[in-house]
């Protein structure tokens, strides 16, 4: 099992009908990915859904994806496509379900979110995960 260092929360950057499907086909198609952009996805009903293996390396944050376990839920911008909290209350309780066992697993990870690494110039996740999640690190 790889070193994780890091749990990571993400948005999709889309609005939260989109499906993961779709943002599969654009990873491969258009990013020419091998592995997805993140570990887990987060649909709007609150359902998980396993896009990658965690002993596997996603594609979530450049130069970090080695010691990462990445999140997502489907969302993240509003009408006009600017950066907004979208996460539904499904969405919420499914995340807080997710880094539980995740960090029971790996205690010493660290929660945060994508715009809290060094030179990432995003709003991803569209909230303050580090704050909002740093009862469970």
């Amino acid at each position: 099992m790889r070193t994780i260092n890091y749990i990571v929360i993400h948005c999709t950057a889309t609005q939260p009908d989109v499906t993961i499907e779709s943002i599969k086909r654009y990873w491969k198609e258009n990013l020419k990915w091998r592995n997805p952009g993140y570990h887990y996805m987060i649909k709007a009903d609150g359902k998980i859904v396993n896009t990658l293996p965690i002993d596997q390396v996603s594609n979530g944050v450049a130069g970090w994806n080695s010691q990462i376990i990445n999140i997502s839920y489907i969302g993240g911008i509003d009408k006009n496509s600017h950066p907004k909290d979208t996460r539904t209350e499904e969405q919420k309780k499914s995340m807080v379900k997710l880094l539980r066992e995740l960090k029971s697993k790996f205690p010493k990870a660290i929660i945060q979110g994508h715009r809290d690494f060094p030179n990432v110039h995003k709003a991803c996740p569209s909230f303050d995960a580090k704050k909002e999640y740093s009862g469970l690190s």
